[in-house]
């Protein structure tokens, strides 16, 4: 069983960034994970609450598939965290999909892994992933290689879809 690992921000976490994909992960028997720099319950943007199971410090990526990182406000709070960008790259390195959703591909970007390559981004971060070197396509969900960024909220679904699809 593929097993990946989401990471949330502890407070301010977009709800169906988080929800939506993760239900798609499920059905298709995917094992999911969520992890945060608590263990206490973590609140999204619109009130729902998530149980992390991991702290981030102790994910091992060689124990998932896939590395997500959940949008919302507080998902900036990873993206100058050296041991995000660690994770990331060692995803990568791995070839492991690595996936970020609405302003969380900023974080993707500061790592140095979209440098030359195709990435949205929720519209207000639009600078921020071209100044660092992304062809950024403005399109709702994008593939690169094995990494997937989505633009927000109302691409959730599609993140999901095409997330499993990089799994089979």
């Amino acid at each position: 069983m593929k097993k990946v690992v989401m990471i949330i921000a502890q407070d301010n976490f977009r709800d169906e960034e988080l929800f939506v994909p993760k239900e798609i992960l499920e059905q298709s028997g995917i094992e999911v994970k969520i992890a945060s720099t608590s263990l206490n319950p973590a609140k999204g943007t619109l009130g729902k609450k998530a149980q992390p199971d991991i702290l981030v410090k102790d994910i091992d990526i060689k124990d998932f598939s896939a590395l997500i990182f959940v949008g919302g406000g507080g998902s900036s709070q990873y993206w100058d965290d050296p041991l995000a960008h660690k994770l990331i790259k060692d995803a990568l390195d791995l070839e492991r999909v690595v996936a970020a959703i609405c302003i969380a591909p900023v974080t993707l970007a500061r790592a140095g892994i979209l440098k030359g390559r195709r990435a949205t981004v929720f519209s207000s971060e639009a600078a921020l992933l071209k100044a660092h070197g992304a062809n950024y396509t403005g399109s709702s969900v994008e593939k690169d290689g094995k990494i997937i960024t989505a633009s927000g909220p109302a691409a959730a679904k599609e993140f999901g879809e095409e997330i499993v699809k990089a799994l089979k």
